[in-house]
């Protein structure tokens, strides 16, 4: 049932059934291209979210894979550093100049037998 513009009155005028029919095939057409358009705005927005997440998942496995090699590279540094702090507290055992009276002449010899060599 189709209707026209109200009278003065507010009474609404009955428009004839073949303006009725176009209007209502008017009405379904808009309805028809406006769902399009919203399944196609859907289906753009859908796909854009599922390339953020595929984005975010890659970082995430780069970041990953970065931890990892930093985490084994501390592990390596660490491992040099003990090896490194032994070679030196051997040296410092056999040194001349840590054994020496007139070594570091301002440091006192305490300091220069505890502590690391002065650089």
């Amino acid at each position: 049932m189709s209707h026209g513009a109200p009278a003065p009155g507010g009474v609404l005028q009955r428009s004839s059934s073949s303006e009725g029919a176009a209007q209502g095939h008017e009405d379904n057409e808009r309805k028809v291209r406006r769902r399009e358009k919203n399944r196609v705005a859907a289906q753009r927005s859908r796909k854009k979210q599922t390339q953020k997440a595929d984005n975010l998942h890659k970082e995430y496995e780069c970041l990953e894979q970065e931890n990892t090699s930093l985490k084994r590279e501390i592990g390596k540094l660490t491992d040099e550093m003990k090896h490194l702090s032994e070679v030196l507290r051997d040296h410092e055992k056999v040194c001349p100049l840590l054994h020496c009276t007139l070594n570091f002449g301002l440091m006192p010899r305490h300091d220069v037998l505890n502590g690391p060599l002065p650089r």
